[in-house]
């Protein structure tokens, strides 16, 4: 059985699909080889090999030799094989090739249905790494359809679409068809039905990508964000520092006349964003961290990893903020327990209250943490959370 233009397809498959020729031979004597057995008896040794090289396309079974044959698919008689070759011993292996003509439309239909099998798994396996690749990657993509809240996008240069779950989104934003809207790529999974991209705009991958694509000196390290709280559509606090003493990492996030703090909040639907600058003394993070409410002192035990806070009477609720918002976002940006109390309550007595180290602090541990935007109700965060 020779065909060159069969061998040739080959050829063009792994220059165009990249495909590994040698895999892809072995799975297809394989296939033909269980499809010979299939035309001529499932009990019988046989084997298909290909030969690249002389294009050719060959069948062969074999025997073994055996002084008494019980089964004659699979056995053959000292007397046969010494006449096939005199040297032949009784338990060696008697090799025959095959007739092919008969073979022939079954083999090129068994390998039209290998090789296209084989090449859907390629491509899917080439797109998944290709896609592998982008996974906690800001993207800009295309709406494609809305189905009950869910949101498809076409990821750009790929067949795939990302799905972005109602609980992927930013509360309150409307997509429509065709509209282009940046995601983060938080996971990739492989499954029978194909593979997923699980794409997002509520987690802080989404805003950690949104600083370093807005902000040169975070893409490269001059400023660090260290942590990241959010709520979703309402706040969010970003901690960053740097080890450049002639950069101001407040300033430099906000930008000339609040460029690049406002574009960075436009893309987030008009979500509220507290920078705090980081401190390795937890009293100043915790007191920063709880902006833009002023703090009178703090107080801290190491042991629990809890901290009791104080502020002036009149700025209670804007540092617990509206369902105890501010401060939870600002006990998971600093990874403290934080309890906000007011002047007026430090004097009176409190059972069973922790034992505290208390260090008073000055005006000047908040200059620069003036909230960026004007100070408005704040919604809720969500239950659970």
């Amino acid at each position: 059985m020779i065909n060159k233009d069969f061998f040739q397809a080959l050829e063009d498959l792994q220059a165009e699909k990249k495909i590994d020729k040698e895999a892809f031979i072995q799975t297809l004597e394989t296939a033909l080889t269980s499809a010979y057995k299939k035309m001529y008896g499932e009990a019988k040794s046989a084997m298909v090999k290909l030969n690249p090289d002389k294009n050719t396309i060959k069948i062969y079974s074999y025997k073994t030799i055996v002084d008494n044959v019980e089964d004659p698919d699979k056995e053959i008689s000292l007397a046969e094989a010494q006449l096939i070759k005199k040297s032949f011993k009784v338990g060696d292996i008697v090799q025959s090739e095959e007739s092919t003509k008969d073979f022939g439309r079954i083999a090129a239909q068994t390998a039209k249905q290998v090789v296209m099998q084989k090449l859907k798994e390629m491509e899917r396996q080439n797109a998944l790494n290709e896609l592998s690749e982008k996974e906690d990657e800001l993207l800009t993509t295309i709406v494609k359809r809305i189905d009950n809240g869910t949101v498809y996008v076409q990821i750009s240069n790929t067949h795939t679409e990302g799905v972005m779950l109602p609980s992927d989104q930013i509360p309150g934003e409307k997509f429509n068809v065709g509209d282009r809207v940046k995601v983060y790529v938080k996971k990739i999974k492989d499954s029978f039905k194909g593979t997923q991209i699980q794409v997002t705009r509520s987690n802080i991958g989404f805003v950690r990508k949104l600083f370093e694509l807005e902000i040169p000196e975070v893409a490269n390290g001059d400023i660090v964000i260290k942590n990241i709280a959010r709520d979703a559509g309402n706040r969010t606090k970003v901690s960053v520092y740097t080890t450049k003493q002639n950069i101001d990492p407040i300033g430099t996030c906000v930008g000339f006349h609040g460029q690049r703090i406002d574009t960075i909040t436009s893309e987030l639907n008009g979500e509220k964003i507290d920078l705090i600058e980081y401190t390795e003394d937890p009293l100043e993070y915790i007191a920063r961290a709880l902006s833009p409410a002023k703090v009178l002192s703090v107080e801290t035990n190491e042991s629990l990893k809890a901290s009791r806070v104080i502020v002036p009477d009149d700025k209670l609720s804007l540092a617990i903020g509206k369902n105890g918002q501010n401060v939870r976002l600002a006990a998971r940006l600093t990874g403290w327990k934080i309890e906000v109390k007011s002047e007026s309550t430090v004097s009176q007595p409190v059972q069973k209250e922790p034992e505290y180290e208390l260090t008073e602090l000055g005006d000047d541990s908040f200059e620069g943490l003036e909230d960026l935007e004007e100070l408005e109700d704040l919604t809720p965060l969500d239950d659970g959370e």
